[in-house]
């Protein structure tokens, strides 16, 4: 242990008086580190704990992977198997319309949207650690899918919807040199088993790269995608979703659009095309919009009142393939259907690896949409229950819902926040839930989805249609969000306005570098505040928010309200040069022009002429001369570090500049309440002189309280004869 000389004023003579002692500053031991021992020890400690090797450690690992084997031996049945299974048969009764539903977002398809909500629902209950969040389909994801499954049907020949590609149909079974486009390799493979290879290879990538994060523990990077951001690209891709559907709603048959401005290139095709539309699917769509927007805002009204949200998706789901069927709506008026589901498994499938350079930037994004909002939906449930959960075992178990299913030809999944409010609502208490609703899925893989044959494809896009609601209520939040806070809103809707009208990915890239450069525009926005000192206490805070404040004659205090580093440490001496109302580099140039023009009229006038005062001299060199617009007397200026967090090299060079172009001036520059990492920096940096150096009779001081500094700064200027700065 060691005194810190550099940072308290120097110690009293033997015969000071006992109150001048009373006020000394304020004395504080630091500890001394031994820097080479504290990161040798602290190395070994990590390799230690990360690389040795126990049975109990190897066993907690097990578990810790496997949150599942924790749970289920305590598991309840009486309390809550009740709960699970009627929220786990609800979210399967409205998964299976959903699935079908957003296999079309995603160019897929039906069947494969089962098997990605029956896959993904069991893999989560054995890895995650979220009780209430259900996983599957979700829409954004979906929408980022399906425009890399149409990017790559193009290149490799696919070019229209309905599959005509190279002038074979995706219906014949003729082999197609698929990928020919793109440097791929030759695959044997119609239109559809293309995409849903495309979707496959994406959402294995997408895996891999969550899994990778979930490794090397940057869980999170989550924390880095805000709630304005991720709201304002959710609502931007539902822009885009809601567009992308209007197609079917119509009955044309277009191709998705590539590249960028894919918003507005969709709604001219859609004009242009406005008089092929199919008017068994426009009246359709309209009668089931008709039916479903109200039946869901009565559950949305009454859900505190109904133990489950009324299936009404499913109904119209039943009806309207019943009436397709019987009447013959795809012959007869040519509506387009979802065709052929088959039942059972098919035989996993490797990935087509020469596919992954293709795709890897867009997984990469798709890995962090998915796990952002996995993440933030699993701390949101379970903060309002009272548990915890682990960020990266949730990497991990989201990666792997990507990485296993995608070799049974899934795409893409992650939470998705209906149904899991869904499951929230109904009683749901551990992911046993989830099982249950796999088991629904699973009935239907096996017997039930032949029957939906005949169902047409606007009927699922009034499904996603509808569920859009909730994502375009945000624009009347827009006002509030604005009233609340501008700088989220503004990222709110750059976000949103590049999600929709750009691109989805770059909207995402967009949103995270406008929060960034709002981060860094808060600290540049900041400005020196002078502070005064309450009249009870030796408290001090802004002089223009508190009335009844003092200020000491001839010291000023300042504080800054951010951190000084290399991007706003000029900001920081302009701002503070402005508040004392004087610039030493202007007082300087002042200064030098004075001395030379009296110079050059000392050689043009003899000695008998007219010439300044030797006081005038004395005042040039020894006081202060102030602007006349902000002229005051300030001998001492204390500067409030309280606030600043950090201090880069610029940072302190900016301190030691503002220090040394006072000092010049005759102007006392001093620190208080400086951080332990700010006084390190400091020191690091060479800010102080060392303990037993002395400059002209005083010592270049950090303290530990404003009230600490501010005597110091009047004792010393009382002792230099200045008796204005006297308490």
């Amino acid at each position: 242990m060691a005194r810190d000389n550099a940072w308290c004023a120097p110690a009293e003579d033997d015969g000071a008086e006992s109150d001048q002692q009373q006020q000394q500053p304020l004395i504080l031991e630091r500890v001394e580190k031994e820097a080479g021992k504290d990161c040798r020890s602290a190395a070994l400690h990590r390799l230690r704990k990360h690389c040795s090797c126990t049975s109990e450690k190897a066993k907690s690992k097990v578990l810790d992977f496997f949150p599942i084997v924790r749970w289920l031996p305590r598991y309840q049945l009486r309390d809550w198997i009740l709960g699970d299974a009627m929220s786990g048969l609800i979210v399967g009764i409205l998964l299976v319309p959903q699935s079908i539903a957003y296999s079309l977002l995603a160019s897929q398809d039906p069947i494969y949207g089962l098997y990605t909500s029956f896959f993904s629902a069991i893999i989560y209950a054995v890895l995650g650690t979220s009780r209430h969040i259900s996983v599957g389909i979700f829409g954004v994801l979906c929408l980022l899918v399906g425009q890399v499954v149409d990017r790559e049907l193009a290149l490799a020949g696919y070019l229209t919807e309905s599959g005509i590609g190279s002038g074979i149909s995706s219906n014949d079974s003729a082999v197609l040199l698929a990928g020919q486009g793109n440097g791929s390799v030759v695959l044997g493979c119609d239109r559809s088993c293309y995409a849903i290879t495309v979707g496959a290879t994406v959402t294995f990538t997408a895996g891999v790269y969550q899994v990778l994060m979930g490794l090397f523990q940057v869980g999170f990077v989550s924390v880095y995608l805000s709630d304005s951001l991720l709201s304002g690209f959710a609502t931007g891709a539902s822009l885009t979703i809601l567009t992308s559907q209007v197609k079917y709603l119509l009955g044309l048959k277009l191709p998705r659009p590539q590249g960028w401005f894919t918003l507005c290139k969709t709604w001219y095709s859609l004009l242009v095309n406005l008089g092929s539309t199919n008017i068994c699917d426009l009246v359709t769509s309209l009668v089931c919009l008709l039916v479903l927007i109200p039946t869901k805002e009565l559950n949305d009204r009454f859900k505190a009142k109904l133990k489950a949200p009324i299936p009404f998706e499913l109904f119209v789901v039943i009806i309207a393939t019943l009436a397709s069927h019987f009447g013959h709506f795809d012959t007869a008026y040519g509506s387009s259907v979802a065709g052929v589901i088959p039942t059972g498994f098919l035989a996993p499938q490797l990935p087509l690896w020469s596919l992954i350079p293709n795709v890897a930037v867009d997984a990469f994004s798709i890995a962090i949409v998915g796990f952002a909002i996995t993440v933030s939906l699993s701390e949101m449930f379970a903060k309002k229950h009272g548990y915890a959960v682990d960020a990266n075992q949730e990497m991990y178990a989201i990666g792997f819902c990507n990485i296993l299913p995608s070799f049974f030809r899934c795409f893409t999944t992650s939470a998705a926040l209906t149904k899991t409010l869904v499951k929230e609502s109904t009683g749901c208490q551990t992911q046993v839930s989830g099982l249950v609703s796999a088991l629904v899925l699973l009935l239907v893989l096996l017997v039930i989805a032949p029957l939906f044959y005949s169902l047409q494809k606007c009927v699922l896009a009034v499904i996603i249609v509808v569920n859009l609601r909730g994502a375009l209520r945000k624009f009347a939040d827009v006002p509030r969000m604005w009233r609340v806070n501008r700088v989220d809103a503004s990222i709110w809707l750059v976000t949103m306005a590049t999600s929709s009208l750009v691109n989805t990915e770059l909207g995402l890239l967009v949103g995270v570098l406008a929060s960034a450069f709002c981060v860094l525009g808060r600290t540049q926005r900041v400005r020196v505040c002078e502070l005064g000192r309450a009249a009870a206490r030796e408290h001090y805070e802004d002089l223009t928010s508190y009335r009844g404040l003092r200020t000491h004659p001839g010291v000023a205090v300042f504080r800054y309200e951010a951190p000084i580093y290399y991007a706003n440490q000029s900001l920081f001496k302009k701002s503070l040069y402005d508040r004392v109302g004087l610039d030493p580099v202007k007082e300087k140039t002042r200064h030098l022009k004075f001395k030379k023009k009296t110079s050059e009229q000392e050689e043009e006038v003899a000695d008998v002429t007219y010439r300044k005062p030797e006081k005038d001299e004395a005042t040039a060199a020894a006081t202060v001369t102030l602007d006349e617009k902000s002229r005051r007397s300030v001998r001492s200026v204390v500067i409030d570090c309280s606030a600043i967090l950090f201090l880069d090299t610029a940072g302190v060079n900016a301190l030691k500049e503002v220090r040394k172009d006072y000092e010049d001036l005759g102007v006392t520059v001093v620190l208080a309440q400086c951080h332990t990492s700010v006084r390190d920096a400091l020191e690091r940096g060479g800010y102080c002189p060392d303990a037993g150096e002395d400059h002209g009779g005083e010592r270049r001081l950090v303290f530990f309280t404003i009230a600490d500094a501010v005597r110091y700064v009047q004792n010393l200027s009382a002792a230099n004869g200045d008796c204005d700065t006297k308490c």
